[in-house]
């Protein structure tokens, strides 16, 4: 019999872009059980992919995630919990499922682009969060869903809506559970750009940070994701170590001189993790 877990996301790699994709369309891509471990696992799997160099995450059908499975919500309320059923180690600080299906893609050292379409509720929204850049539709609807059935949001996302919205407006989301639509959640900081197919154009901007150098990708989301998170000091060292460990080596050469020649560059994968 196949794993459910198999069956809920698809991923696929081609010229270094790992397209990872929703597959429950005809729940509007629920979060479930499965829908974590899947999410999770399939992240853990890409973080050791030397070949990805950018990631885009969506969902098949009408919606990127309409959030929490109904059936799973009522196994929730009814006592069985699905926060203490990880089955493998915490990812970083995160040790509960449903937020180490998010987490993940904060921890991936690559690039994560969510596209999303349709809406994103709830769970929905915090899976959107973990990504690095959000690319939504115009049509698109997001919420912070989770005051509707008297819960708090549990998928990391009171950590970082924060840093996205401002600590005001991230209340006000999170107390109301009001949608809010593509152009709106640009303008709050929600999400990063619009299009209307974000699907096209996250793959689009994928394979843009494909072609620049996968080591200084990796060092600068490094950089960028602990700015705030470390004083000014560790901060301006880490710059300084990330630069050293690039200078001279042949993929900076080679974005150099592929600069200089006017032609396409010809990077070589990370063969190992990147210490920034």
């Amino acid at each position: 019999m196949t794993d459910p877990a198999q069956q809920r996301v698809s991923c696929a790699i081609a010229d270094g872009v790992a397209q990872v994709r929703l597959n429950r369309p005809d729940k509007l891509n629920a979060l479930d059980p499965e829908m974590f471990s899947a999410l999770a696992e399939t992240g853990l799997r890409l973080r050791e992919e030397p070949r990805v160099r950018a990631v885009v995450l969506s969902g098949e059908g009408r919606s990127f995630c309409a959030g929490l499975d109904f059936e799973s919500f009522r196994a929730m309320a009814g006592g069985d919990g699905l926060s203490g059923h990880a089955p493998h180690p915490p990812i970083g600080p995160a040790k509960a499922l449903g937020q180490q299906a998010v987490h993940v893609w904060r921890h991936l050292p690559v690039p994560v682009i969510a596209a999303v379409h349709g809406v994103a509720y709830g769970g929905g929204l915090q899976l959107a969060l973990g990504a690095d850049i959000r690319v939504v539709a115009p049509d698109s609807r997001l919420s912070v869903l989770e005051i509707k059935w008297g819960l708090v949001p549990d998928m990391t996302g009171t950590q970082v809506l924060p840093e996205l919205v401002g600590r005001d407006v991230a209340k006000e989301l999170t107390f109301t559970g009001r949608v809010v639509g593509g152009a709106e959640a640009v303008s709050l900081g929600l999400a990063t750009k619009l299009a209307d197919d974000p699907a096209a154009a996250a793959r689009e901007l994928a394979a843009e940070i494909a072609g620049k150098n996968p080591h200084a990708v990796r060092h600068a989301k490094h950089l960028l994701d602990a700015a705030g998170q470390v004083d000014l000091a560790e901060g301006f060292a880490a710059e300084q170590r990330a630069l050293a460990a690039l200078l001279g080596t042949p993929n900076q050469v080679e974005a150099v001189q592929a600069a200089f020649g006017d032609r396409v560059p010809e990077f070589s994968d990370p063969d190992g993790a990147v210490d920034a």
